[in-house]
Parts: structure tokens; sequence; C-alpha cells
């Protein structure tokens, strides 16, 4: 991949979600509604689609906690893909999309359900398929070795009611592969499932990222630093984390106290063992940036500041007081990838919000990483605040309104103090719609490329907020209840803005 830089022009870019978009049978999905909102965006001529992690979800919702760091999330299966290249049948659809909808959110239940429906359907259909596609099925799996470890993982997590794996009987925890050949082959129907998921999955998500290159679109996705305790890439990678054979945490990870929490955050995820990740020349994290690259053409690096060093808590600590900072091959791994994917620039987006030091700041500019300012956090009455515009030197940034961690820009105002609205009011000139006013904003600055949330373009209050950290209800269901040609006047004001401000080609 060969680019004179990873961010070339100022852009305009939208954050939401695959299953936040309308179009699907149940929430959004790799199928006509993905393809239907990348037309929108060519249309627009605004060039970046940021979305979170496609990886599947933990028990609340979370794609930021998932079971795999490789695979993708069965919601985001298209049932209409499926019937019409007779990968299932027809007489099925009625069962597949008879779910009673919430205009506004969909059920994580409903969505588990209705993707082992598919699951089994697309089994059951399988004996018929012709020598090829078997043949193409097989190609792949052999392709993509992370499947084989998953689809076990999820098997067995399925026979033990979805237990975590340090609670499952000592031969399924401890792994034990003598032990588990027999119980595979008693379940080979049920693995077979869930790599026939994961195969009509990546194949979907390929098309519409072909399909996204041919319109113009970059695809932004996400990749969190740690990855859950309670995963297939724990369970079977042990000595590459911080964890014991039994699953107890030897240290855990998290970030110290501060100004937002005085005992910090502790994250239960368990930190890497870097020795083991050098001496293995960063094979588990290359095959997972490899993956990654398949999948999108930049990549938001989440907690980018644990590269520099990270905060270590003891596995059985009980808040994130006594941690220590402690280092980071971050220089060494960043150019094992540059290296290994044969990248002039890393397609990588630096997420450095937060207290960051020197050396993180330093690891960023020396790699030429885009880094991240986010407008809600500007505005505390201190005039060396990063994020006031008027600090943030330089080009190379993605300036945001907010994430998917914050509350929506409406909401964000409403809840500022009248002080602080008035001397916002007077600084910057703000008006009614105060979403709007943020956007102006952000496209003002020098910054390369600059990222709205949908929910600030639709001006909408935090019922549409998609996560609230430190709460684990109500996240990661919110879904845009009009169709695309209802929000279009919305988004090519957006646009119609972006030429204002040389973002957009006229």
């Amino acid at each position: 991949m060969k680019l004179k830089s990873v961010l070339q022009k100022k852009s305009l870019g939208i954050l939401i979600h695959p299953s936040s978009l309308p179009g699907g049978s149940y929430c959004g999905t790799f199928g006509e509604g993905a393809k239907d909102w990348i037309r929108k965006l060519s249309k627009h001529k605004i060039n970046f689609w940021q979305f979170l992690p496609l990886t599947p979800t933990d028990t609340t919702g979370s794609p930021y906690s998932s079971p795999s760091s490789f695979a993708l999330n069965p919601w985001f299966l298209d049932i209409n893909e499926l019937i019409e290249k007779k990968y299932i049948l027809i007489s099925n659809l009625e069962k597949l999309t008879s779910y009673q909808q919430n205009n506004d959110y969909f059920d994580f239940d409903i969505a588990d359900n209705l993707s082992n429906k598919l699951g089994r359907y697309l089994l059951q259909s399988w004996p018929s398929q012709s020598k090829e596609r078997k043949n193409n099925f097989y190609v792949w799996n052999k392709n993509n070795t992370w499947v084989e470890d998953y689809s076990i993982f999820m098997a067995i997590r399925e026979e033990f009611n979805k237990l975590p794996w340090w609670q499952w009987p000592i031969d399924f925890k401890n792994k034990n592969n003598k032990f588990l050949k027999s119980w595979i082959e008693e379940k080979n129907q049920e693995i077979l499932k869930i790599k026939l998921i994961q195969w009509h999955l990546d194949k979907q998500w390929k098309t519409i990222k072909d399909f996204a290159k041919s319109r113009g679109i970059t695809l932004i996705g996400d990749l969190p630093f740690y990855v859950s305790r309670d995963s297939a890439d724990v369970w079977s990678n042990k000595s590459l984390f911080s964890i014991s054979q039994n699953g107890d945490l030897i240290f855990q990870s998290g970030v110290p106290p501060d100004y937002f929490s005085s005992n910090g955050q502790l994250w239960g995820t368990p930190t890497y063992y870097w020795s083991k990740h050098k001496r293995t020349n960063f094979k588990w994290w290359k095959k997972r940036f490899k993956r990654q690259f398949e999948l999108v053409d930049l990549l938001r690096l989440d907690h980018f500041r644990a590269l520099a060093g990270y905060w270590r808590v003891d596995g059985n600590a009980k808040n994130a007081i006594n941690g220590k900072w402690i280092n980071s091959p971050g220089r060494e791994l960043l150019t094992a990838l540059k290296k290994d994917l044969n990248f002039d620039f890393l397609p990588i987006i630096a997420e450095d919000l937060g207290v960051i030091t020197k050396d993180v700041d330093l690891l960023r500019r020396n790699y030429e990483l885009p880094g991240m300012k986010i407008l809600q956090f500007a505005f505390d009455g201190n005039e060396k605040n990063p994020y006031l515009p008027k600090n943030i030197i330089g080009e190379n940034w993605v300036v945001y309104t907010g994430t998917h961690d914050n509350a929506t820009s409406t909401s964000w105002w409403n809840t500022l103090d009248k002080y602080t609205q008035v001397n916002i009011k007077d600084n910057f000139n703000f008006s009614a719609e105060a979403s709007w006013n943020l956007i102006e904003i952000g496209m003002r600055t020098k910054a390369k490329l600059f990222i709205s949330p949908i929910q600030d373009i639709l001006s909408l209050d935090d019922s549409s907020r998609l996560n609230t950290p430190g709460t684990i209800h109500n996240n990661w269901k919110w879904k845009l209840n009009k169709s695309l040609n209802e929000i279009e006047f919305h988004l090519q004001k957006y646009s119609e803005l972006g030429i204002k401000y040389d973002r957009v080609m006229n």
C-alpha cells in the first residue's frame, strides 16, 4: 500500500455503526442498507465512513469487549443476499423476518436468536451447495486460521450456557487438544455452523468494502487496545497474556486516578506479556492488524497511549489506585507492522485522548499518525486546553464534535451551566442549533479530517446516545428511525458546509 500520507487532503466523514443503519431485517446489516448509505455519502462527497469494531459483542452489546479480535458480528449477516444466492431456502424468509420492530432500538436477544436461526438454515442447505462453493469455503478456512479456535471456543461456550472459559471443566478450560479432538468430532455440525456464518459475513463485508472503494469512500474501523479476558484470543494464547491457566488475572489493565475518578479505572482485561510478543516478533499482533486491514482502510487504535506505557494493576485489585506505569515496546511493534504489512505510512488514527505525556506524543509524531481532538472537551475555561480550536496546531488531526462515548452535542449543550453557555456564545457565535455550531467550528480548523456522529448532524438528544461509559444498560442499541431519503437534507447541509470550508469539492 503506497500513500503520500494517510490523510491527503481536507475531508469530511460521518460516524455511524452498521447496526444503526436502516434497511436490515432487524438491525443494520452488511446488505443493501449499507450500500445505500455508501451511495448517499458518495453523492454528497462525504468521503469517510467511521464505525465501531465489527466484532461480535459481549452480553451487554459492547463491541469493545468481544469474544474475538478476528471474527465478525453475526447480527450483521444479511438475509436477502443469502436467499438471493440460494444459500438458504426462500421458504424460510417469513420465519426470519417476523420480528416486531422497535423503531428506535433493537434487542440483543432477538438479534442473537435471528443469527442462530440463520446459522441453522445455512447448515441445512450446506449439503446441497455446489462443489465450487464448498471448495471456496475450505480455502477460506485454510487462509483464516483464527476461525478454528474461534468456532471451537463459541461451541464450547454454548455447551456450558455461556459461562466464561475459566468456569468450564478443566479439559475445556485448559484447551486439552487430545481431549477436545473427540468432542470436536461430536460437535462438528455446531462448529461448521459457526464457520459458515463467519464465511458469509466475511464475503458480504468485503463486497461492501469493494463497493465503498468504487464510490470513493474510505472505511475507518476501530480496534480496542486490549482484548477481553473471556475471548478465544486469550483462551487459545494464554502465554501471551498476564493470566494463569485457570483464568486468574495476574495483572490487569486500567488507568490511574485522575480528575474524573479518584479510584482510577479498572478494565478487567489482562495486560500483555510483552517479552513473549517480542520473542515471537509480534506474530499475534501482525495477524491481528493484517485481519483489520482486510476489512478497513484506516484504523482508529483505541488507547494508543498504552503503546508508550500502560498502567498495570494487580489482578486481584479492587481499584486502580496502586498500579504502576510500565514501558511498552510500541516503537518496535509499529516498526514491525510497517515493514510486515508493507506500508509507507501506517494507516492508523491514534486515539490519544486524556492526559498525554511527551513520550506518547513523540511516538505518534515519529510515525506520522493523526491524533484526535474532541470539541466537547474544549470549553472548560482553560485557555491552554488542547482541544480548543486555536490550540489545534498543524493538520495531522481528526477533529470530532464527539464520539460514540459522548453525549450528543445537543444534550451536551443543554447540560452546560449558563455561564459556560454565555462564554461560548460570546466567543464562538453560537446560535440556537448547538450541534451545527460545533460542526462548523470543527470544519473551520486546519485538521485534515473532520468527523461528526450522525446524531449531531440530525441534532438529536441523548435519547439517541449510543453509549454511556461506566454503565452496562441501554447502550449500543440505537437505530436510525428514518429512511436515508428522509435525512438527505441534513447530509446535503453537511456537505454544503464542507464546500464552504474546502472539505468537499464543489
